[in-house]
């Protein structure tokens, strides 16, 4: 069945003209009856679909030529809010030019509001030429050719926000994780916030239990099942060594990111680990010479942490001790060289250690160590798709009808002005 056409957009894009001719689609996730397809025809509007396990949103005009220059750039978001100057970094590493969003969903679901971040960077952040988003609902579309030949035109790409474990899932293994390690290697920017920014390392938490392990947790057993690592994901320049983690004082997840490099150094003894975690509201913006500063704007701190030695106690099933613990806050006016791991103008530094899952001393990490609990609100997807709409509010299910409304980017509009994750 051909996709389902939602709503029109300017111009044909680079998927839509090259690879609309492409061989079948998999059904469509309604049972409505859709518009026709798109012609693949030079003149056609490019338009917001859904096909083949995905949703696609476009802005501006995509069959555009791309940018004469792009540069390197990583831009790593700690969710709960945008930054501004981390999307218009995105925007102007890559020259201007094609800007492509990618999400993830558990579920069929689909939202109007994901199509914000595109609007975002056309209204706000740019200019660009155009901005497509395209919402992963399953592994296959990670295989669907009009997918590969946005990301393939893509100037500049961004990582929303939301579950991790679907990004891994999805991508993992597949044409999207090739793509993406192109892209960077070819001299382009990419960020990610939340979820988005969790894979960004060469190592990650997957989140593949299906929730957000906690620090107390993971302290009294850094091999519970919850602590799911993963490797072999994404390889970006500078983050050879690097774990990330989000939310991350508004979370006290110290305590977390300690069990993460003490697995890590274990398991790696030869390399050098670090782990960094951004506060909400948060970006630390990498130049192509791998520096790493504060954003303009930010609401915190990037927290580095870097293992001086062996972790004493780490056995499953029994809490961990490690000793000399490097804890640094960076903000606005200091930096992190990502090639050497040396900081510069550190507006804090301490040494901790733990010891049976709890710390020896008071310090700097103290508050942002470990937590009670989590508050009964709390979704670790709060910067995906649930964060930016009420539960239902814009949503169709699957195997309900959709129809093509004139609200699409009106609700998308409305959503960017409340908050952007």
């Amino acid at each position: 069945m051909p996709p389902q056409r939602l709503v029109h957009s300017p111009s044909l894009g680079r998927a839509a003209a090259a690879l609309l001719l492409a061989s079948a689609v998999a059904p469509s996730l309604s049972d409505a009856r859709p518009p026709p397809a798109p012609s693949a025809a030079p003149t056609a509007s490019a338009h917001d679909y859904r096909d083949n396990g995905y949703d696609y949103f476009v802005v501006g005009d995509p069959g555009a030529p791309r940018a004469a220059h792009t540069e390197l750039g990583l831009a790593l978001m700690g969710g709960g809010g945008s930054v501004d100057e981390a999307f218009r970094f995105i925007a102007r590493r890559a020259g201007g030019g094609h800007i492509v969003v990618l999400g993830a969903a558990g579920d069929p679901g689909f939202d109007a509001s994901d199509g914000k971040y595109g609007l975002g960077f056309a209204q706000r952040w740019g200019p660009v030429v155009s901005a497509e988003t395209i919402i992963f609902h399953d592994r296959r579309a990670a295989f669907d050719p009009r997918v590969i030949a946005v990301l393939r035109g893509a100037d500049g790409i961004f990582l929303m926000g939301g579950d991790q474990a679907n990004y891994i899932r999805y991508w993992k293994g597949t044409p999207v994780q090739q793509m993406l390690d192109a892209h960077v290697r070819a001299g382009r920017p990419i960020g990610g916030s939340s979820a988005g920014l969790a894979i960004l390392g060469q190592y990650s938490y997957g989140a593949l239990d299906g929730g957000s392990m906690e620090s107390r947790t993971a302290l009294a057993d850094p091999f519970d099942p919850g602590v799911t690592l993963e490797a072999d994901f994404l390889h970006l320049p500078w983050m050879e060594g690097v774990v990330t983690d989000t939310h991350f004082s508004q979370r006290c997840r110290l305590g977390r990111l300690s069990a993460f490099v003490a697995r890590l150094g274990a398991d790696h003894p030869a390399q050098a680990i670090l782990g960094i975690g951004v506060d909400e509201r948060t970006a630390l913006l990498v130049d192509a010479d791998g520096i790493g500063r504060i954003a303009a704007g930010s609401s915190g701190s990037a927290w580095l942490l870097m293992p001086g030695k062996p972790a004493r106690t780490l056995i499953k099933g029994q809490p961990l001790s490690i000793e000399d613990l490097r804890v640094l806050r960076v903000d606005q006016g200091g930096s992190i060289d990502l090639r050497t791991h040396a900081v510069a103008h550190a507006s804090a530094e301490t040494s901790v250690s733990i010891d049976h899952g709890k710390l020896t001393q008071e310090s700097i990490a103290s508050p942002i160590f470990l937590r009670a609990s989590a508050p009964a609100d709390e979704s670790r997807r709060d910067d995906g798709r649930r964060h930016y709409a009420r539960a239902g509010a814009g949503r169709r299910e699957a195997g309900r009808p959709r129809q093509a409304t004139a609200s699409l980017a009106q609700r998308a509009r409305a959503a960017l002005v409340s908050s952007a994750g």
